[in-house]
Order: structure tokens, then C-alpha cells, then sequence
């Protein structure tokens, strides 16, 4: 490893020390590498008026979202109480993006009650929202370019049987709404979904968006979402984004010359943001041997930790307890009553009763996605910044699970 990258990585020794400090199981979250991501996102588009916004749903915390403020960064997010978190940690309405999605009317009222710019992905909620505001308020408006991407079903999101956007095919209903109402569409906005690697299919997406485009003549932006995919596995692949700034930029000026004006281009990374910078830590419980399989059941399940199960996710685990062990195969799973299984047959160091297991590419869509299932309590988040460690969520308490429950004495 180059002694730049390895500025970058927090070791197995670091990460014990912190497991014994903070107790297992445990987020732990590096802000060098969060930094890194999105200086080499602005690089890589630098030929373009270029705004990154980072998609806080994937790791949510006032902590984290500072630091993308501190950074520069804009903020998507998806839901009022996200909105309301950008807003608390110091972002000003105009650089969050408000992009919900079969959501009430009056929390996009509330939103622009707020200030922050509106994103919206359905038509009758336009027709709503020029009744209600005409020319008075901007709006961006979400297009689905009917491009099947994403590396599950469940995260493909531009795709003809999608809840998501508007399709490119309503394009004259769309026009007579905003023509109706007068509405004052200053953005168009695309996600085609995540994990997407190969460029070709972004930039396809991207010239459906722009042609769209060509329809809105007082556009000041165009939000072409994100999806960049990042490496799970030894040896895997991401995307390159390098290059994709480059294609993006030709495509780009052609558009320009047509429309006759430059845009602003917005990008909305969350994963490629946090994804690489965490890691998630958990103990070994037991070692259960059965006629087939050696189980390494840790102490964390489902309930902090889905994405295997939901997902089909893989993501690279080791043994740093015992990192020179003699390789074995393990299946790891999880303590929740329900198949959580993290990892099948997989070769590891041999791992012991207690050892401390360490999941790789942890910083996205973990914590935000947990849950108390089996009234289980979350974990402990933990950021490192500049080298030290720093607690940014409490592990939950016993009281924590009952604190909203209200109990009745009428039995």
C-alpha cells in the first residue's frame, strides 16, 4: 500500500482498540476517507460547473453531515426530518435539495415553508403545487428515463415499472401543467439507481435527461443523481468516475451550444461518499459446527446490519483478532431469530470464541437502515477525524426501547 493511501486507512489495531473502548457491536467512520471521495468527485468533474449533494439517507448522523457542510458539499435529502437535520447542522435552505417521493402534500408545503429547493417526481403533486404556488416558488422536476441499472432490483429506481419520476413518454402532460400554472421549473432531475459501473449506461441516461431539457428554457440545473459504484470485494470494480467527468463534459458543451446557455450540473452521492470510510465491528459468540457447516455466530444480526439479507450485498470481512490465523471456511451469522446469514462458506483467518470480526465498506446504509428487532439495542457510532476518535451516537440503553412505548393500567 502507497504511504498516501495508507493515510487514509484505519488499522486492525486501531479498530481493536476501539471495539474494547466502545464495546461491540460498533459503526466506526473515518472522515479522511469521506474527504478523499468527494475531492475526487469535484476532480473528476472539474471541467464542469459542478455541485455535489450529499445524499445524507445513507448515513444520516448531525456529525457527518457537518462535515460534508464544512467540506462544501449541498445536501439531498428525501424526507422533512432529514431536511430539518441539514437545516440544524448549518446548511442554508438553498444549497439542500428536497427530493421526496409519495409523500403528503403538506410536507412539501412545510419544506417550502423552509425554504429549500423542491424536487418533485409525480405529476398530480405538480398539478398541486402550481395551483398552489404558480411561478411564485421554483420547482425541479424528476424524470424517469426508463434505464434498467443499479445492482439489485431493489435499488434500480429509472426503470419503466418504478414509483420513481416522472416518465419522459408524459412529456406533453407535464408541458401542459407547467404551462397551466405557470410553473417556474428551474431543474430537471434524474436517478437511474446505485451501483451503476458502466459509464455508457449514465451517459445514456444523461442525453435522455438533456433532450428533456431542451422543453424548460429557464433552467438554471440539471441534477443527474448518482449511483457510482464502489469496490466490495478484493479486486472488485467501480466506477470511473474519472472518466465519466470526461464524457460528461463533451456531452455537456454540445448541450450548451443547443440550449444557449450554461447550466450548473449537480451530482448526489451518498454511498460513494461513506461507503468505504466505515467499518462495522462484532464479536464472535460462538463457533457451532453442524454435519456441513462452521457457524461463527457474532453479536449483531439483521437488526444492524441488512444489507446482506436485503441486498444480497456482499461485503469483505476479517478476523483482526487474528489476522495471521490459518485460513478456514466459516458461514457467519448473525444472533437475530431469522436466517441473517452475512456471509456463506467464506475463507477467513480461523476465527476463535471472542474474536472481534471486522465488515468492510460499513459507512452507507447501515445505522440508517438498523432497527430494535428482537428489542435489541442499536449500537454505538464512532467518527474519526484527524486520527482521534470521537463518540457520535450512544449505544442505546435498555430504557431507550421502551422510552416512547406507553404503558396502560387497564389490565
Amino acid at each position: 500500500m502507497q504511504a498516501k493511501e495508507k493515510a487514509f486507512q484505519v488499522d486492525a489495531a486501531q479498530l481493536l482498540k476501539l471495539s474494547e473502548t466502545y464495546g461491540t457491536p460498533l459503526y466506526v467512520y473515518n472522515t479522511a476517507i469521506m474527504e478523499r471521495q468527494y475531492k475526487r468527485l469535484k476532480q473528476a468533474f472539474s471541467k464542469l460547473d459542478v455541485h455535489i449533494n450529499y445524499a445524507c439517507k445513507a448515513l444520516s448522523n448531525i456529525n457527518v453531515i457537518r462535515f460534508f457542510n464544512k467540506l462544501g458539499s449541498g445536501l439531498d435529502t428525501v424526507s422533512i426530518e432529514e431536511v430539518k437535520i441539514g437545516l440544524k447542522a448549518g446548511f442554508t435552505p438553498d444549497r439542500i435539495i428536497f427530493t421526496p417521493n409519495c409523500v403528503s402534500f403538506e410536507e412539501i408545503v412545510e419544506a417550502v415553508d423552509l425554504g429549500v429547493r423542491i424536487n418533485i417526481d409525480n405529476l398530480s403533486i405538480l398539478e398541486q403545487f402550481g395551483n398552489t404556488y404558480g411561478s411564485s416558488y421554483p420547482v425541479c422536476v424528476r424524470m424517469n428515463p426508463h434505464i434498467m441499472a443499479g445492482g439489485n432490483s431493489k435499488i434500480s429506481t429509472g426503470h419503466i415499472d418504478s414509483k420513481f419520476g416522472i416518465s419522459i413518454h408524459q412529456m406533453r402532460h407535464l408541458q401542459r401543467i407547467v404551462e397551466s400554472y405557470k410553473i417556474n421549473v428551474d431543474g430537471l432531475h434524474m436517478h437511474t439507481g446505485s451501483d451503476i459501473l458502466d459509464v455508457d449506461v449514465f451517459i445514456n441516461g444523461a442525453r435522455l435527461l438533456l433532450d428533456t431539457a431542451l422543453n424548460f428554457p429557464n433552467l438554471s440545473y440539471i441534477d443527474f443523481g448518482s449511483g457510482f459504484k464502489v469496490a466490495y470485494k478484493p479486486g472488485d470494480l467501480s466506477t470511473d468516475v474519472e472518466l465519466l467527468g470526461e464524457k460528461m463534459a463533451e456531452l455537456m458543451e454540445e448541450f450548451y451550444r443547443e440550449y444557449g446557455k450554461r447550466l450548473t450540473v449537480e451530482f448526489e452521492p451518498g454511498k460513494f461518499l461513506v461507503s468505504e470510510s466505515g467499518h462495522f465491528l462484532a464479536k464472535v459468540n460462538v463457533i457451532k459446527q453442524t454435519t456441513a457447516t462452521v457457524f461463527a455466530g457474532i453479536d449483531t444480526g439483521l437488526n444492524h446490519f441488512i444489507r446482506p439479507m436485503f441486498y444480497d450485498a456482499y461485503h469483505h470481512i476479517t478476523n483482526i483478532s487474528n489476522p495471521d490465523g490459518t485460513e478456514r471456511v466459516y458461514t457467519i451469522v448473525g444472533y437475530i431469530c431469522e436466517t441473517d446469514t452475512f456471509a456463506w462458506d467464506r475463507r477467513m483467518n480461523e476465527i476463535r470464541q471472542g474474536d472481534v470480526l471486522c465488515f468492510h465498506n460499513a459507512g452507507a446504509y447501515l445505522y440508517a437502515m438498523s432497527s430494535n428487532y428482537n428489542s435489541r439495542r442499536k449500537p454505538a457510532e464512532v467518527l474519526i477525524h484527524k486520527g482521534k476518535d470521537h463518540l457520535i451516537t450512544k449505544r442505546q440503553a435498555f430504557e431507550d426501547i421502551l422510552h416512547n412505548q406507553v404503558e396502560l393500567d387497564v389490565f
